[in-house]
């Protein structure tokens, strides 16, 4: 067994993983745990990252006001204030190479194109730089507390050495694992499958907006799938138009397509509007139809681009239980996406600025507080030493009732109650019954994730009636004003929803003008 003592530990290593790294290093010690390699997988290393860089002035409270209209009234425009600022001040003294957008007349916040396979590269080395240590593939299983349930380091196995255990003590966790896109197959999620927030809800913690995880993005449709399905440049490509059978425009892009697909059409890209690389890449897996279209399917991207997450406590991060603190897509994102969802501009800047303030907050945690003596495992759902359950059998059962459009994008009562009854059903042998050892352990503790995710996705989705942002009621079409609040819900065997007023949920403190 490896065991290691720190100050603070990250669990993930994408870009709100290694900003947070970066940023507690200032003052702690910090070690860095990723299930894969650090900066050579997840979503980001597929495509460009954009992230928002409004310069200070009048054009700020234009850009907050129109993420608060977008969000549909549950943003936080204080909140959205400090990721501007942060970004804005981070960008500033960023060394890696960059492409600053022309501003648009569409009203869209100015924002900068990074490469994303160089900018998490550069914010690995960075990491190293300041004497971060990285442990890659290093699965994070359980999170670890004291006496007094504050967390104080997480456990869990290495993968290229004999899936020996390790154990990691520290003075704070970030959890930064990203959402969950239930293996939809969207480029660079297969990492992506919610143990982070099943970690957090077994240790105590709350979560927020999960009926906001019905995000969806577009894909090519492959008729020659590549060998290894993480290598696929051509899945993370965003299109500049897209038309239906007929070869008319969709208006709206993304939002028209996804209601053209839910309604069984088919709809395109054009090729002559695909990157040469991208374009290339396309024909040789098939994507490229006779008349020399890209047909595009619907991909669930989940709360990897929605806004549920483990909810926040306060403007450093923190959760509901002491010692942890969560960055990026596993982080509850209401109070800056509203019900809109985290795209653009605003999913990067959130990384960047989560994973600042979650550094620096538990770098301060860890080294104001003392630390107990004895420390033991969280119990969770899918670590039994032997498997009764065959893990494909409850991912298939979750991917069948979230991945479909009839059921993530239009939802109503009957089938949120349907999918709840199926999935509640399967939650008692999954917790039990689900296990293994080595790589089959990784496997059982996954597929108890989704389904746990998912369940808390359903549950949400039932209890809000109304359509807002990207949850879609067809029972209840319209937006309701006493539905004007943000959802808190969790639990593993019994699942409970309660609202939040959106003045009382929590605070932050708005940077000082400029």
């Amino acid at each position: 067994m490896s065991n290691i003592e720190t100050d603070v530990l990250i669990l993930g290593g994408g870009p709100a993983g290694l900003w947070a790294a970066v940023s507690a290093a200032a003052g702690a010690r910090v070690v860095l745990v990723d299930k894969s390699r650090c900066g050579s997988s997840g979503p980001t290393v597929y495509g460009s990252t954009m992230i928002w860089d409004v310069a200070p002035g009048h054009s700020r409270a234009d850009v907050v006001d129109t993420a608060l209209a977008r969000g549909g009234g549950l943003g936080d425009a204080d909140w959205l204030h400090r990721v501007v600022d942060e970004t804005h001040r981070r960008l500033q003294v960023w060394s890696g190479t960059r492409h600053r957008a022309p501003d648009t007349a569409g009203g869209d916040p100015p924002v900068v194109h990074l490469d994303g396979a160089s900018y998490l590269r550069r914010l690995r080395r960075g990491a190293l730089e300041v004497g971060v240590r990285i442990l890659d593939h290093h699965p994070a299983l359980q999170l670890l507390v004291d006496p007094a349930g504050t967390v104080v380091g997480a456990a869990g196995i290495q993968r290229h050495n004999r899936f020996r255990p390790w154990t990691i003590r520290a003075g704070a966790v970030v959890v930064a694992t990203g959402g969950c896109a239930f293996l939809s197959g969207g480029a660079g999620t297969e990492v992506n499958t919610g143990e982070g927030l099943l970690m957090a809800v077994e240790a105590g913690a709350e979560l927020s907006g999960m009926e906001f995880s019905s995000a969806y993005g577009l894909a090519p449709v492959l008729s020659r799938v590549h060998p290894n399905p993480a290598v696929a440049p051509g899945l993370s490509v965003r299109f500049a138009a897209l038309y239906d059978e007929a070869g008319a425009e969709l208006p709206g892009r993304y939002p028209a397509a996804l209601a053209a697909l839910a309604d069984g059409g088919r709809v395109f890209a054009a090729l002559h509007e695909v990157p040469d690389t991208v374009r290339h890449w396309l024909s040789r897996h098939g994507a490229v139809d006779a008349a020399g279209r890209v047909p595009v399917r619907a991909v669930l991207e989940g709360t990897v681009l929605g806004a549920g997450g483990v909810a926040l406590t306060g403007p450093d991060c923190a959760t509901t239980v002491r010692g942890l603190y969560v960055a990026g897509a596993v982080a509850g994102r209401e109070v800056v996406t509203g019900a809109a969802g985290a795209t653009g501009g605003l999913s990067g800047a959130w990384a960047l600025a989560s994973g600042t303030w979650a550094g620096e907050g538990a770098a301060a945690f860890a080294v104001a507080n003392e630390r107990a003596t004895s420390a033991r495992p969280v119990p969770g759902a899918g670590l039994g030493l032997h498997a009764h359950i065959d893990p494909r059998s409850v991912i298939g059962l979750v991917q069948e009732h979230t991945l479909p459009l009839r059921r993530s994008y239009r939802r109503s009562a009957g089938s949120l109650a349907d999918s709840i009854a199926e999935l509640d059903a399967m939650w008692p042998g999954a917790q039990f019954e689900l296990g293994g050892l080595g790589a089959e352990q990784v496997k059982a503790r996954q597929a108890a994730a989704l389904l746990a995710v998912a369940r808390w996705a359903g549950y949400s989705a039932l209890v809000r009636t109304e359509t807002r942002g990207i949850h879609r009621r067809i029972d209840h079409p319209q937006a309701a004003p006493e539905w004007q609040v943000r959802q808190r819900c969790g639990g593993l065997d019994a699942v409970w929803v309660r609202r939040v007023a959106v003045d009382d949920q929590l605070t932050a403190g708005r940077p000082a003008a400029v």
